[in-house]
């Protein structure tokens, strides 16, 4: 008997070890894809999240079986935080965001939950979620068409990028809608299998370069590509790497930009950290309590800006593992942050990644900042707001045309403006403007 015991302690952490690995797979599309849509390092962005798992699970004395990675919301403006101010720049942001939910988490301890629903209602989270994922529209359909974010260069020529794109959004809504058990919480991962296959195919065939020969850019600047997937960056990655990670620089206006960002995957966590106690049958709102799991996202998300990492918040997609799975064990989670951790350090992989053909990540994009546009539509909905009354009238048409119209304010210290200018000025609306009870 004295000798089973060490044996079956082996095996159940095997076990972990395996959910965990699985867990990981379950979250690893959606988790390289921020990185690769914003420019920054997915080696980084892996290691930042299996480390913020860990701080997450430690702050929450290792009570609540998630995997933290970065919330879609984040997207557009990192996106034009490093056009505007570069990674460093763009990471003072984000790690001052990480501290708005630590001061969350304080406001909630102090005051209790009540306090965020009174300054953040629906007629100001769900419009400014909306203009998240609007803002960069543009940006999608550059990319699905074969050019760049910005527009300003041809990378693949526009008939070969729709099939691509065509391929790709194809695929992560088939499988959104008809996969099954694990296969369907992985859509966005298929998505990017069936495009770079189809792009390989593409290449192998010649299909690609007779498009290309017959296709003329024009006036187009900047025209390259004479492949759609190039395997050099794989070849010239060594096995074993440090990820190159990037320390923040001080920027005022990337954190005026940034912060108000952060407002919406605050709100978005109370969601998760509710469902998730409904699939294990337990309450994480008192214990280890909300304002606990909102400061670990919160010191997670600073800790992975410190070193040019996405932020780092509780995600969607590892609840619906837990509940197909019924791995309800947060050690399974340890596991998956130590297997992230571990392939950060692998240089091949974050050189693979690299070679993924924009018009996939461009598909993708489509449906994804449109589906961050319904998120907020539907909050409404689910509020019952009515939209014809004047107050919710004036906040949400002010929202929606500040941050899509992309109004700036300099104050000659800072410039504020966009995503960020439109949730300070919805918060601001919100809580000046006369009528609330009536709404």
């Amino acid at each position: 008997m004295s000798q089973e015991k060490p044996l079956t302690d082996y095996v159940f952490r095997l076990k972990d070890c395996l959910l965990g690995a699985q867990m990981l797979f379950v979250a690893f599309g959606a988790l390289v894809l921020v990185p690769l849509l914003t420019g920054l390092n997915a080696n980084v962005a892996l290691f930042t999240a299996g480390a913020g798992t860990l701080i997450f699970q430690l702050i929450t004395r290792g009570k609540v079986p998630v995997f933290l990675a970065s919330s879609f919301a984040f997207i557009a403006p990192i996106i034009y935080g490093v056009q505007q101010w570069g990674i460093s720049g763009t990471m003072c942001g984000l790690m001052a965001a990480g501290l708005l939910y630590a001061a969350m988490s304080f406001a909630i301890k102090v005051f209790g939950s009540e306090i965020l629903h009174k300054i953040l209602p629906p007629i100001v989270t769900g419009p400014v979620i909306m203009v998240i994922g609007l803002v960069l529209a543009p940006v999608a359909v550059h990319m699905a068409s074969g050019r760049t974010g910005d527009g300003s260069a041809w990378l693949v020529p526009e008939t070969t990028a729709f099939i691509i794109a065509g391929v790709a959004l194809a695929t992560t809504v088939l499988v959104s809608l008809l996969g099954k058990g694990m296969f369907k919480l992985v859509p966005i991962l298929s998505g990017i299998v069936a495009g770079y296959l189809c792009s390989l195919f593409l290449d192998i065939s010649g299909i690609s370069s007779s498009v290309q020969a017959s296709f003329d850019p024009g006036t187009l600047k900047n025209w390259t590509a004479p492949t759609l997937i190039s395997l050099q960056s794989v070849v010239d990655a060594p096995w074993l790497a440090m990820p190159s990670f990037t320390l923040p620089t001080w920027n005022l206006e990337a954190i005026l930009f940034i912060v108000p960002v952060a407002i919406a995957p605050a709100i978005e966590h109370f969601g998760d950290v509710l469902a998730i106690g409904g699939i294990s049958g337990k309450d994480y709102v008192k214990d280890p309590g909300i304002h606990k799991t909102l400061l670990g996202d919160g010191i997670a998300t600073s800790f992975a800006a410190m070193l040019g990492g996405p932020p780092n918040t509780t995600y969607s997609e590892v609840s619906g593992a837990v509940a197909l799975t019924r791995s309800f064990n947060p050690a399974i989670m340890t596991w998956a942050a130590i297997t992230a951790i571990v392939l950060a350090f692998i240089g091949k992989l974050g050189g693979f990644l690299g070679s993924i053909p924009v018009p996939i990540m461009g598909g993708i994009m489509v449906l994804l900042f449109g589906a961050i546009a319904v998120i907020g539509i539907n909050i409404l909905v689910k509020a019952g707001t009515d939209l014809m009354h004047p107050r919710n009238l004036t906040i949400v048409a002010v929202i929606l045309v500040f941050g899509i119209g992309g109004m700036n304010f300099d104050l000659t210290v800072v410039k504020l403006g966009g995503i960020g200018l439109a949730g300070v000025v919805g918060v601001l609306l919100n809580l000046v403007l006369p009528g609330r009870e009536n709404t």
